[in-house]
Formats: C-alpha cells, structure tokens, sequence
C-alpha cells in the first residue's frame, strides 16, 4: 500500500470503520486499470488448464440448449408459444447464463479472495465488479452463438418476428449486470458469517430459474398464478429478449420498468451492505 503525503497531509485514510454512506465510489475509477487486470485474470484463468479452453463458452449452452429441447420440448411437452423449441430455449439460457454466472461468481468475494484482501488496499467493490465484466464478454460469446442460430431460423422461414425492441438489448444486457451484481454483493456480505449460504448459492440459483420463464412462457402459467413469476425482476429481462428477436410474448414489455426499479434498489441496497462489510470481514472470515 503506496500513500502519498504533501506536508504531512495524507490523501487516503484507512479506518477500521466508517460510515455506511462514506461509499468512495470515485477509487473504482482510480483503480480502473486494476478492474481491467481483474477481468483479463477471470476470463482467461478460467479455462487456462482445459482441455478444449474457451471452446467451452460455445459448447454449454449448445448442450444445455439440446437437452432442454429433448427433455421439456420433445418428452414434457412444454409449450414455446409456437416458437421453435430449440431457438425458444437458447434464446432463455443466454439470458439466464449470464445473470446466473453474475451471481454465483460475486457471491465468494470476500471468502475467494481473503488472502488479497488481507495483504494490500483496494476498492474490494472492484473483485465483483471485474466478475460480472468478465461474464460479460462470456455473455456476448453466447449472444454470437445465438445470432447464428436465429439466422439460421430467419433464413429458413421460421415463424419468428423480429422487431424494433431488439433496440433495447444494451438495457438488458445492464438489467442482467446489475441485478446479478446487486444479489451477488448482498450474497457475499452475508457469506463473511454465515458460510453456509455458500453452498446455498448454486443451488438456490437453480431452483430461482424454475421461477423463471426459461424453460416455458409465462403464458403457460395460469393468469391467477402469472404474479408469482412477475415478482422475479428476471422474468420482464427473458419476455422482452424473446419479444425482441422472436416476435412473441404475452408480457407487455412496459414490465421492464419494474426490473429497472428493482436494479436501482438491489444495487444501492447491495453496495451499502458490501460497503459496510468491507472494513471489518478480515475478523469474520
């Protein structure tokens, strides 16, 4: 840890404890280049010792698309509002990838990177930060691969209707990150005590994904019981991608505010948690 001192007067004070709104969000900018080391650290790190390396990021959701089709489309049963099953169901898990991967990544923080945090200063808000960026790029590789296949569809005269809503992807692609974000930090917060929230995370993911339409339309779900689904912010993010590039939906997509609203309040909620956090998990984990 460098401070730099001008007659005497430091310019960055560590204190054991601070404020809940004493936030310094301005260091994330400071120490942007250290997000971006982060990032290339996740991204290539993670498949560094495999066999088939970032082959990877293209074979997952290709087979979790194949068995969805086979299990609930060809055995269930399920219905995809007449879309094609296959395009139905890659077009849910892109979308769910990314936010799943957001949230069970940013959820072991503070207990993934004690040894760093222990040793020098930094903005810990830049660990989850660099995550779901990180994420991010796996997310567009996803996204290519489900342009190919929608192209495929779109040559071969598939009933779907692409429209002008395919406009609002980078906000959802923000309303992925920042909910995924938001739940992640407040996940990781919690985990400096209660470890066994850890390994509640990837199961709770799993089951919050049956909450979600990605495996069917939320027009299957009968009218009285739809609200349920409604609450989860996630539900409005799926509907409207699969409005915007397939042209069915039976969400109005002014719902995506709710998602948007839900964002603000789960990141500002998860950043004074995280930020109250920060000073003292060294004693918990």
């Amino acid at each position: 840890m460098e401070l730099k001192s001008t007659n005497e007067e430091w310019t960055l004070i560590l204190r054991p404890q601070r404020s809940w709104l004493d936030l310094r969000l301005g260091e994330l900018w400071q120490y942007r280049d250290l997000i971006l080391l982060f990032v290339w650290r996740d991204f290539v790190a993670y498949y560094k010792q495999t066999i088939l390396g970032p082959l990877w990021y293209l074979i997952q959701p290709i087979l979790t698309t194949v068995v969805f089709t086979v299990i609930f489309g060809n055995i269930a049963q399920l219905s995809t509002d007449g879309l094609p099953p296959f395009l139905f169901y890659l077009a849910g898990n892109t979308v769910w990838g990314y936010f799943a991967a957001c949230v069970q990544n940013t959820a072991n923080t503070f207990t993934g990177n004690a040894s760093i945090f222990g040793k020098v200063y930094f903005p810990r808000l830049t660990i989850p930060i660099s995550v779901v960026l990180s994420n991010m790029i796996s997310f567009a590789i996803r996204f290519v691969v489900f342009l190919v296949f929608w192209g495929y569809y779109l040559i071969i005269g598939a009933d779907i209707h692409p429209n002008w809503w395919i406009l609002s992807l980078p906000l959802l692609v923000i309303l992925m990150a920042g909910i995924g974000l938001g739940v992640g930090i407040i996940v990781s917060s919690l985990t400096t005590k209660y470890r066994d929230l850890q390994q509640l995370v990837g199961f709770g993911v799993q089951l919050v994904m049956y909450a979600t339409p990605v495996i069917y339309p939320i027009s299957s779900i009968q009218r009285n019981w739809q609200w349920l689904l409604l609450i989860n912010p996630m539900t409005p993010v799926i509907e409207l991608f699969r409005y915007s590039f397939l042209g069915v939906s039976s969400l109005d997509p002014a719902y995506i505010l709710y998602s948007l609203a839900f964002t603000v309040v789960i990141l500002v909620v998860g950043v004074l948690v995280f930020n109250h956090v920060e000073s003292t998990f060294m004693d918990t984990v």
